[in-house]
């Protein structure tokens, strides 16, 4: 189970609020810790017409999906939670090193629901999005 003390959360970030990406600010001042990748236990999705990622948790076939470490105080995560799409809620997920940290996460069955296009292949959501690919 991820860490949550009182002074605050670390949270992985895989999306829109990556150094460089639109939504960055919604971060605040977090302290960036380091650049991670999950363990390959995971998909993603380009939500909405590619206007956020909807990464889930698979029993196979999973990537690792490369993301940033933030040490958020409390106020900071909750401000994010607030800042999120519909529908996606805060989850666990394990880097490679074994660190169980919070992530964004979306539930599967919407994805297959709506049939967003699976870009795990891709690299990333950075990646995806620097690709140009719908």
């Amino acid at each position: 189970m991820s860490q949550t003390n009182a002074d605050g959360k670390r949270v992985f970030i895989c999306g829109s609020a990556l150094r460089g990406q639109p939504d960055h600010n919604n971060l605040q001042t977090a302290q960036f810790l380091r650049e991670a990748k999950t363990r390959p236990l995971y998909r993603m999705h380009s939500a909405a017409d590619g206007w956020h990622p909807a990464i889930y948790e698979v029993a196979e076939g999973g990537i690792s999906i490369p993301g940033e470490v933030y040490e958020l105080s409390l106020k900071q995560y909750e401000n994010l939670l607030a800042t999120e799409p519909p529908n996606m809620y805060p989850g666990d997920v394990i880097l490679e090193d074994g660190e169980v940290v919070t992530a964004i996460l979306y539930p599967k069955d919407l994805v297959e629901k709506y049939n967003w296009p699976d870009i795990s292949h891709l690299g990333g959501w950075a990646a995806y999005k620097a690709s140009g690919v719908k």
